[in-house]
């Protein structure tokens, strides 16, 4: 078995995805939209392109003739893969999924109106006005998303009458693509939000990995730690909601679901077809496998039997704190090996920009996962981009 895999987007979780299929004997392009990407780095061969420009899409998809192509980031023109399919070509997991949840709208409609799951309430803007009204509707406090964006990028909170217009600026300038379109969310009174792991396979078998914990920060996600500790009830009711809305879209892979959990019970907040930042947690050897192996495997058909916790963890972001043109040199790293039980992945990303996710820092063992944070944000701050 050697296939050919296009992995459209080729950040430090595509670059996981990479080393995956490497040990798998596959063979990779990583395209993105500029030169260096961290996928880049360890892939057979790279394409810089604007995944936005249909007929550049249409140009590396005849060019390379891939087995698979796999999406890894929303910027792309997701309509596109429909037209790939009936041709012939493979779309993890699936056309339907990649445009569904490239784009808010679309996955948020699914979920609450096709399938009857349970959300927050909201409404759609594409003005001012519009989101006014929408504030009005699902009222204060409430939530703002550009209805396609990545890693929390334009979100922000609306408190008060003046939070509006800032909310809205900050949500355009944030939105990937060029679809000029919000959702306001009704705040949701959650306890703790989880990341399901969601893997669906050629067999039929979806599996689901033990329930990951996470903490943002500017709608980014800062600290995650598996197992996430809760009742039975509640993570039966988010496993069913995973896998109705897994199976509505259809394909093989690794899914990463969201969920609000709170005295209400639970809501699904969001979907991505690929791994997740937050299971980035699964590079602490949390699994058996890792969500990118998992990813590589279900996209190859190679079954899966089982998921089990093998120990908990713990992950921490290391972010750059200006903006920088050149490759970062980074320090500390002697420091922050002197811990044990921990580990610290560098993505290697070519330039910086304050905020941006750098490397992650990772704890194991048999601890509670509160100490682990700890320690894995110890780790983090030993590490220094200059």
């Amino acid at each position: 078995m050697r296939k050919k895999i296009l992995l459209l987007g080729s950040g430090e979780l595509g670059k996981e995805v990479v080393i995956a299929m490497q040990r798998l004997g596959q063979y990779v392009i990583a395209v993105d939209n500029y030169e260096n990407a961290p996928a880049m780095q360890v892939a057979h061969e790279s394409e810089v392109i604007n995944m936005l420009d249909g007929d550049e899409l249409d140009r590396i998809v005849e060019k390379h003739h891939p087995d698979f192509i796999v999406p890894e980031v929303e910027s792309i023109r997701t309509e596109r893969f429909y037209d790939y399919e009936n041709q012939g070509f493979t779309v993890i997991p699936s056309a339907k999924a990649a445009n569904f949840t490239m784009n808010r709208k679309a996955i948020r409609d699914l979920a609450a109106v096709d399938l009857g799951i349970k959300t927050a309430k909201y409404k759609y803007a594409t003005s001012y006005q519009e989101l006014k009204e929408g504030v009005e509707f699902t009222g204060m406090p409430c939530v703002v998303k550009p209805l396609m964006s990545s890693s929390g990028k334009g979100q922000s909170a609306i408190k008060t009458e003046a939070d509006i217009e800032k909310a809205w600026n900050y949500a355009l300038e944030g939105s990937r693509g060029d679809l000029m379109e919000v959702i306001v969310e009704a705040f949701i009174d959650f306890d703790y939000e989880i990341t399901l792991l969601t893997l669906t396979q050629n067999n039929g078998n979806t599996l689901f990995c033990p329930p990951i914990g996470h903490r943002q920060e500017r709608g980014d996600y800062q600290e995650s730690w598996q197992p996430m500790r809760m009742e039975d009830a509640h993570l039966k009711t988010s496993q069913e909601m995973a896998d109705k809305v897994t199976k509505a879209l259809g394909g093989s892979g690794i899914w990463g679901v969201e969920f609000f959990i709170g005295k209400d019970g639970v809501y699904f907040s969001e979907l991505s077809p690929r791994p997740h930042d937050t299971g980035m947690v699964t590079l602490a050897g949390t699994q058996n496998l890792t969500e990118f192996e998992l990813h590589a495997r279900a996209i190859l058909g190679i079954p899966i039997m089982d998921i089990p916790l093998v120990r908990n963890g713990a992950s921490a972001v290391v972010l750059a704190d200006k903006e920088n043109t050149e490759f970062p040199n980074i320090t500390g790293l002697e420091e922050a090996a002197k811990f044990k039980s921990t580990d610290f992945k560098v993505f290697g990303k070519p330039t910086t920009r304050k905020y941006r996710r750098m490397a992650v820092a990772l704890s194991y063992g048999s601890e509670n996962t509160t100490k682990l944070v700890e320690r894995a944000k110890e780790v983090a701050s030993k590490i220094k981009l200059d």
